[in-house]
């Protein structure tokens, strides 16, 4: 009965996606399409923000770096990269991954709430384990850092589209991880979708630059979740706070700076 409820809530909503919207979602080019827009549109009000400056102090009393100001032209390479990379290196892994493996068709029921969201859980824990591993690694040798992740460093003090500044070896390490998960860990297609646009928005968040009162690092209990207070930290002292989104693994492997 509570199952049956659960299920209730999802399925008018999955059954809405599959009458309307079944060939273009379960496209191998959504995810990508889907994500890029998250990246955009969570980008977006934080570059105003940057933008306006101490001119709105309402928000810009919670800059952490408020010596380092991102200007016009940093914010259009950024976004210039994130759209090249997409080109050079995504979309033809996209087609090729298309070739290799065709989509298969939607399930007809949505999954119960309690699933979906043990599921979300279940792939940004595995992600933040994966990332955090990769990334330490790519701290510890120079080799690796210089050749993949010193592209991301460029900037010592983050904003909103350097999150997408990466290299193209980075980008596809983090997108074959956050497209392996949920397959792997047997996902219905929405839990793929959300935690896709969540991981997005995460990493966002990650890279404002701005600690809001309001934000989750501030909320999360026990101090388990990093957001931009930790990654700008991270920015500031590459030795430090090496996972993308929870602070568990920094504090357990002694990597975490106090926020």
């Amino acid at each position: 009965s509570s199952t049956s409820r659960q299920h209730f809530l999802l399925q008018p909503f999955w059954e809405y996606i599959l009458t309307e919207f079944a060939g273009p979602v379960n496209s191998p080019v959504f995810p990508v399409l889907l994500a890029f827009s998250g990246y955009l549109c969570f980008s977006l009000p934080f570059a105003v923000i940057d933008m306006l400056g101490d001119r709105c102090q309402f928000f810009y009393q919670y800059k952490i770096q408020k010596n380092r100001r991102p200007t016009i032209n940093m914010m259009i390479f950024c976004l210039w990269k994130a759209v090249c990379n997409h080109v050079i290196y995504v979309f033809p892994n996209v087609f090729l991954n298309w070739l290799w493996m065709p989509p298969v068709p939607l399930p007809v029921s949505a999954p119960s709430v309690f699933t979906l969201l043990g599921e979300v859980l279940g792939c940004l824990l595995l992600f933040d384990f994966q990332y955090f591993i990769w990334h330490f690694l790519h701290h510890k040798n120079h080799w690796l850092y210089k050749r993949v992740h010193a592209v991301h460093h460029e900037y010592v003090a983050p904003f909103s589209w350097s999150s997408q500044h990466l290299s193209g070896f980075e980008l596809m390490a983090v997108g074959f991880w956050s497209t392996i998960n949920p397959n792997r860990l047997g996902c219905h297609p929405l839990t793929s979708w959300i935690c896709n646009l969540l991981s997005v928005w995460m990493s966002v968040d990650d890279h404002i630059g701005y600690s809001f009162p309001w934000s989750l690092h501030h909320i999360f209990p026990l101090g388990l979740y990093g957001g931009a207070l930790a990654h700008d930290l991270h920015h500031q002292k590459p030795g430090t706070n090496f996972a993308p989104f929870f602070r568990h693994w920094d504090l357990i492997c002694g990597t975490a700076s106090s926020l």
